[in-house]
């Protein structure tokens, strides 16, 4: 499996354009990266990753909650209704169309 290849079909995926990623990765004033070059590690993170954290920070997790569930899962006793999870789905799928 060619390594590049694969990376350029995930950044298709998320929509990173390589102009962007070039100048996003880029220090500013420094020479622009090799295309050949694998000598320098990077590492960007969405918003969303930080959005995430944020709201885990916020408080607007329930602990309690996510316990009781841990808890069920690992005792193998967690069950969700098909109906309930088919119920989600649509109002999903409604949701976007608006």
């Amino acid at each position: 499996m060619d390594l590049r290849s694969s990376l350029d079909g995930l950044k298709t995926l998320l929509g990173v354009t390589p102009a962007a990623a070039e100048t996003a990765q880029r220090p500013k004033g420094g020479p622009a990266p090799d295309a050949n070059s694998l000598t320098t590690d990077r590492a960007t993170l969405s918003s969303a990753g930080s959005e995430v954290a944020h709201s885990a920070m916020d408080g607007g997790v329930r602990t309690a909650k996510v316990a009781e569930i841990q808890a069920a899962l690992q005792a193998g006793t967690y069950d969700v209704p098909a109906s309930a999870v088919a119920a989600k789905i649509v109002d999903a799928m409604l949701e976007r169309g608006k």
